[in-house]
């Protein structure tokens, strides 16, 4: 021990403070190596291909890569001037590469992508190209007129950036023009926004819906003894123990025209035979279908914080004079908020990134942001168009979670 104007310091001499400090670090260190492989697992698993997915959707770099001559003379294009020889002279060379290497493929579908047509456009020159002669200019026009149309140069001009926003905006049914300029798209090609806004709206209504019929569900289940209260929480729990396809499935043989619940309706007189109504591949069918899948997911965290919630909280109330009604509202309800916080944003987040349900029973009403996200990955191969919608779909996400956070507070999230 030191004297009582020193610091103190331990048996062999060193200083307490600093070996406290030497002691929490290596806790630390040593609680850092427990969770470093989850840590690795998130970011190679999750954290990687959300950025990759985020790059792509700004990134593109085919044209540039297989078309270098005519993506650094066009760079120098206002626009607005007309075709030059010297452009049409680098096309013709990178065709003539293009060809011979086979990238021409993906050159031809990067431009159409920009400019609908475009495609055979490109694929028919590239067969013709390494037979032309100067001028270039005029023997690309004598080929097809396009290639003395400006808006052909101008899907050239924006297709040959290798980062560009022009995902991103179309992904909201906006145009990157070629001057720079930002213009909406053609009133046919605005379905994104359409889809985005009906995504947004099911997964709120799908929310309320699981809300209203899962609390009174985990009201029951906490009150209840603890031994009824776990049978029927298994209950609760038996759908997780089904394959979420036969669920989705087993609706439409529910609610088709010729299904049980249409059977029921005529059985009982509120319908006609000739008059069944359509519950399934449209809207209704996605809500109800969404609405029975999510449930799960709302009752457990609600049940969770009710089930911390003493008893003897509503007993004093109504002691002291309070009815029911107001003992529940003023009492209990309050308590069950992080529940209730807790649920409706677990459940959210499902349903605006949902696409088996309302694929199988959504038909062309019933659609959601995430279908066409899959359309794009999987039929149509534009990836880039799909990584945008991906991030126009994660910022939504951010959005609502800030707007939970102002509103309600992370902090009062409670799953138990």
């Amino acid at each position: 021990m030191s004297d009582a104007t020193g610091p103190i310091v331990t048996a062999d001499g060193v200083p307490l403070k600093r070996k406290l400090a030497q002691a929490m670090f290596r806790s630390r260190a040593r609680a850092f190596g427990l969770a470093l492989p989850l840590l690795a697992f998130i970011i190679v698993a999750f954290i990687i291909p959300i950025l990759t997915l985020l790059y792509r959707g700004v990134h593109d770099p085919r044209f540039a890569q297989f078309m270098p001559r005519t993506t650094a003379i066009i760079q120098k294009w206002d626009t607005k001037s007309p075709v030059t020889e010297e452009m049409a002279a680098a096309l013709v060379a990178d065709m003539v590469v293009a060809r011979k290497e086979r990238t021409i493929g993906q050159v031809a579908t990067r431009v159409n992508r920009e400019l609908p047509g475009t495609r055979s456009l490109f694929t028919s020159t590239a067969r013709k190209a390494k037979k032309m002669k100067p001028p270039y200019l005029e023997a690309l026009i004598k080929k097809d007129r396009k290639w003395g149309d400006n808006a052909t140069w101008q899907a050239i001009k924006i297709t040959a950036k290798t980062y560009t926003p022009a995902y991103l905006l179309q992904a909201v049914d906006l145009k990157y023009n070629a001057d720079g300029s930002i213009t909406r798209q053609p009133e046919r090609y605005r379905i994104y926004l359409k889809l985005l806004i009906r995504t947004m709206r099911i997964s709120l209504i799908v929310t309320l819906a699981t809300l209203v019929l899962g609390y009174p569900v985990a009201y029951l289940l906490s009150t209840l003894p603890v031994r009824t209260s776990n049978m029927l929480l298994i209950l609760v729990l038996l759908p997780f123990w089904t394959s979420l396809l036969v669920r989705t499935t087993s609706w439409i043989a529910i609610l088709q025209s010729e299904g049980v619940l249409n059977n029921l309706f005529v059985l009982f007189g509120i319908t006609t035979d000739q008059q069944r109504f359509s519950m399934i591949y449209n809207e209704t069918g996605v809500l109800i279908a969404m609405t029975h899948i999510l449930l799960p997911f709302m009752i457990l965290p609600l049940y969770s914080v009710m089930k911390t919630i003493p008893p003897s909280y509503v007993r004093a109330a109504k002691s002291m004079g309070a009815r029911p009604a107001t003992a529940f509202w003023r009492v209990y309800f309050p308590q069950s908020v992080p529940g209730i916080g807790a649920g409706a944003l677990l459940v959210f987040i499902l349903a605006i990134g949902y696409y088996i349900t309302p694929a199988l029973v959504g038909g062309e009403d019933g659609q959601m942001i995430s279908n066409m996200i899959d359309f794009h990955m999987r039929k149509s191969l534009n990836w880039n168009l799909a990584a945008a919608l991906g991030a126009v779909l994660l910022v939504v996400v951010l959005f609502f979670f800030w707007l939970y956070d102002r509103l309600v507070g992370i902090d009062n999230m409670k799953l138990g």
